[in-house]
């Protein structure tokens, strides 16, 4: 078999001359405002200089921009270089400074991972522990910027010299005791190539336990919900606690479930993670130990690709306790992921999954990164990351994506039913 034309095919560009010479490191820095930019290059152009490297940050009205470039060939022409970017610069009100030196940036090391800080709110005490834990576990921090300023403060810091996996470790420890939430994911084309993602229901997409929502109206309420809670914390099979939650059900009147699913409320940031993500060309899917009676009308409202969740039996209009088919519990949650991964035709390694419960802790485990949403104990410390904020569209920023890039969309295409960006 041929290789591919654009495998085979060589590099050749021509390289800046920085490997071993002389380059300078131009800022500037003060009141932003249009054209510093083209100005600072302009005034560099005249020295037929190779640009290297460019950064710029705008903090509050103030901005920050670096230019790493070519030295000119004679001494004497870097001598006017300086003098005449200084001149610029007093003339625009703004500080310079050229620092000489020799060659491009370090190569990032090996060991390269993504960072994401999410604080409500975020302090200077735990920004300050967790980047004291990057550097005592040999990280580098290459470059921090923001994701999002509400609901909460998000950012995200390029760390590289450690393996994720290790980081991962001891940050997970310093966000407890600093009560913020970090995710640490490898760097690479993989982290860019989650194309699949698939929730759990109960107390991730919705605030609610739906079991408890028709228990409500049987008047089995707090036996329900007493044993929903055991079961989510893993004290209880889920199979056999179904069972005996359902069977409390016998005999209520399925007419019910309109009811129910009018009482269903949203999770904050429900709505919009999922017309983010379907405006990304993801595909969306919900896997649920609840009933199809209300995860039909789900798809329905959010236009989901796939779902599966158990069945409530019905006879002559009335529940009979028990569940028709197979039954969705903790291996059935991962077995869906594998399936609905296999019908988008997206590979395990590029799915997202997200729960709350121990019975989602084989669908975490088995996605490519698995996210706990305000999760029990034994659910956060096995998954790949944490959320404990009570906004869903925070699963955004771990994959990279900014507050401002969904805003930009809303305000271009319009949020779904008439949502504002922050709601869910």
């Amino acid at each position: 078999m041929n290789a591919s034309p654009l495998a085979a095919e060589p590099h050749t560009a021509p390289q800046p001359r920085t490997e071993d010479g002389r380059t300078l490191l131009v800022k500037v820095f003060g009141k932003d405002r249009p054209g510093i930019t083209t100005g600072l290059f302009a005034t560099l152009a005249g020295y037929g200089l190779e640009v290297v490297d460019i950064e710029q940050v705008v903090t509050r009205g103030r901005i920050t921009l670096c230019a790493l470039v070519t030295a000119p060939d004679s001494p004497g022409a870097e001598g006017g270089l300086r003098a005449v970017v200084h001149r610029w610069a007093e003339e625009q009100k703004l500080q310079a400074e050229i620092l000489s030196g020799i060659g491009d940036n370090r190569p990032r090391r090996e060991g390269r991972s993504h960072v994401t800080v999410l604080g409500h709110p975020l302090t200077a005490s735990a920004v300050a522990a967790l980047t004291s834990r990057i550097t005592e576990s040999g990280g580098n921090i290459d470059r921090v910027f923001r994701l999002a300023k509400y609901p909460v403060t998000a950012v995200e810091l390029a760390v590289s010299g450690v393996a994720t996996e290790r980081l991962r470790a001891e940050l997970a420890l310093e966000a407890a005791t600093q009560r913020v939430d970090v995710a640490v994911v490898a760097a690479g084309l993989e982290r860019r190539a989650k194309r699949l993602v698939v929730m759990d229901v109960d107390s991730t997409l919705i605030q609610d336990e739906v079991i408890e929502l028709f228990a409500a109206h049987a008047g089995c309420e707090a036996e329900v919900a007493e044993v929903t809670a055991a079961a989510m914390r893993g004290e209880l099979d889920f199979a056999e606690s179904l069972h005996a939650r359902v069977a409390l059900l016998a005999g209520l009147d399925a007419s019910v479930t309109e009811k129910v699913r009018a009482e269903v409320r949203f999770t904050p940031g429900a709505r919009t993670l999922i017309r983010t993500l379907q405006r990304l060309g993801f595909q969306v899917a919900v896997v649920s130990g609840g009933f199809t009676q209300v995860t039909d009308h789900l798809v329905e409202q959010l236009g989901l690709d796939f779902a599966a969740a158990n069945t409530l039996e019905v006879v002559d209009g009335k529940f009979t306790g028990r569940v028709v088919g197979e039954i969705v519990d903790r291996a059935g949650k991962a077995r869906w992921l594998t399936r609905f991964a296999e019908q988008a035709k997206v590979p395990l390694e590029q799915t997202v999954a997200i729960g709350d419960g121990a019975n989602d802790l084989d669908m975490l485990n088995a996605a490519g990164l698995g996210v706990a949403f305000n999760a029990k104990p034994v659910v956060r410390q096995a998954a790949d990351t944490a959320v404990n904020v009570p906004f869903l569209d925070t699963v955004l920023y771990l994959l990279g994506i900014t507050r401002e890039e969904v805003e930009a969309a809303d305000v271009l295409d319009g949020p779904a039913d008439g949502e504002g960006p922050a709601a869910g």
